[in-house]
């Protein structure tokens, strides 16, 4: 008997464009993960990847009073689907989620790992490189059948711009694989910790790889250039900072991508790379785009107020010390009679007045923030953000609508956002509806139908297309993103 269609079908069918999947999610199943690792990079590799997941197991072992004690936070629990047992099979073992993709309204999907996460962050140089290498190779064959309808991201570990540019050549023209997944907040020791009296030796600092680096990491942004690599980030910021606590994971989970995003955009737009890099496009996954429309909006604001003609209003130097004491004087009454005379030790107007034109700055080279950037009017703002960063945006996210308000965003600006499915993770209860989920935006009225196109279909193809013409080569997709993508060259 066949089965009946399903409500992402339906919709499917309306559209007169594929859906593209820009953040799905695989499970490393552990019978064949480890066996695998072990098979291409040996025991080390096997560390590597169970050094991350056995420090999460370790958290969901402990009891809450350890954790308050050690200010652990609370790690995900329940986090993967079970009641839906077939979804639950199905981010395990690509040939069903090859089987159903039809089912879910999605013609092409592309997968990242879920535990695989955290091993480019593991301390070990040699354990690290191992692990990723290994991963990276194991993936490449377990996908590879599937490559018309699927591929997943290789794993980046971004220590050192060189173990970064080895694995970028490696993973392309040795394993041909086309989505790389960079490691970001890289977590450094902070050197004067071991000679500083009271400081904690394993206290650390995290680089965002654009701004105040310990590398500069250009030679990694140019290698994805010359590869046609579009590069994208997944880090969370679960259990740093404010996100700590020990008994509730919502409270650590709640815009914990979206902050660790922001905070990586934010290093790498204030470090000039889409200045020097204009036809590099990057990629911020998970944390939806409201953040980044209010990023984009502050940058634009503090712009106005901290470019380096705009820093001359509230130079010290620029102060009128004789029309303000006049001024105190005629106007300060009773509250400054004494307290403009010079007097040894005492904090009168005088010597807060010298303590004003003192034009301390903490002693940075460079006054105008935004220098890296040579921003010569706002608007280019807009052409260094918008056209390179592009925004993972899941299907239940009302904020999604936001990304396409030209009228609230500055410049009549319109971010681009990708749709990712999350599945395979516990927001996604089942696979069938994240379609469905997504296209109630345009049927609330909040997005038109030609917002939708771009959502599922004319961003992903733009993001990993322009950088590699032959990306979507040999996809179920490939006629209508070889004519996008041949329209788009015409239009320009």
């Amino acid at each position: 008997m066949p089965q009946s269609k399903s409500e992402a079908q339906r919709i499917r069918a309306s559209l007169k464009h594929p859906v593209i999947d820009a953040d799905g999610h695989w499970l490393e199943f552990g019978p064949i993960i480890v066996e695998q690792l072990e098979r291409f990079g040996g025991a080390r590799a096997v560390e590597g990847f169970r050094a991350f997941n056995g420090r999460v197991s370790k958290q969901l072992t402990s009891t809450q009073d350890d954790r308050k004690r050690t200010r652990r936070a609370q790690e995900a629990f329940w986090a993967l689907p079970t009641k839906n047992t077939r979804d639950r099979a199905t981010e395990i073992l690509p040939r069903l989620l090859y089987q159903r993709l039809d089912e879910f309204g999605m013609d092409f999907t592309v997968l990242y790992p879920t535990a695989g996460l955290g091993i480019p962050f593991h301390p070990n140089d040699e354990t690290r490189r191992a692990t990723c290498r290994a991963f990276n190779r194991f993936i490449a064959e377990f996908f590879g059948e599937f490559s018309d309808r699927m591929t997943p991201a290789a794993v980046i570990p971004m220590h050192t711009p060189d173990e970064a540019c080895a694995e970028l050549e490696y993973v392309t023209r040795e394993l041909g694989l086309k989505v790389v997944m960079m490691a970001s907040m890289v977590r450094r020791h902070i050197a004067a910790s071991a000679t500083t009296p009271g400081a904690p030796r394993s206290a650390t600092w995290f680089d965002m790889l654009g701004l105040d680096s310990e590398y500069n990491y250009d030679p990694v942004w140019a290698k994805c250039v010359e590869l046609g690599i579009s590069p994208t980030f997944h880090s969370g910021s679960r259990g740093v900072g404010l996100r700590n606590s020990p008994t509730n994971f919502v409270y650590n989970h709640i815009g914990h991508f979206a902050a660790a995003s922001e905070a990586v955009c934010k290093a790498i737009f204030l470090g000039g790379v889409t200045r020097r890099f204009p036809q590099l496009k990057m990629g911020f996954l998970e944390g939806g785009v409201g953040w980044a429309c209010g990023l984009y909006c502050d940058l634009i604001g503090h712009w106005k107020k901290r470019n380096r003609e705009a820093l001359e209003e509230t130079n010290p130097a620029n102060l009128n010390r004789e029309m303000l004491t006049q001024l105190i004087r005629e106007y300060g009454g009773k509250w400054i009679e004494g307290k403009l005379e010079q007097k040894a030790g005492a904090p009168n107007v005088a010597t807060i007045l010298e303590r004003d034109q003192s034009g301390a700055t903490g002693g940075i080279r460079e006054l105008d923030d935004f220098a890296a950037c040579k921003i010569k009017r706002a608007e280019d703002i807009r052409d260094l953000f918008v056209n390179n960063f592009y925004f993972g945006c899941e299907a239940d996210d009302p904020l999604n609508a936001y990304a396409f308000n030209r009228k609230a965003n500055p410049y009549g600006a319109k971010l681009n956002v990708l749709f990712g499915s999350d599945i395979g993770h516990f927001d996604v209860p089942d696979m069938k509806d994240v379609v469905p989920e997504a296209y109630e935006l345009v049927e609330d009225g909040l997005i038109t139908d030609d917002d939708f196109r771009d959502f599922m279909f004319v961003n992903p193809v733009r993001f990993w297309g322009e950088a590699n013409p032959n990306f979507f080569k040999g996809t179920r997709v490939e006629k209508e993103a070889a004519a996008l993508l041949a329209h788009e060259r015409t239009s320009a």
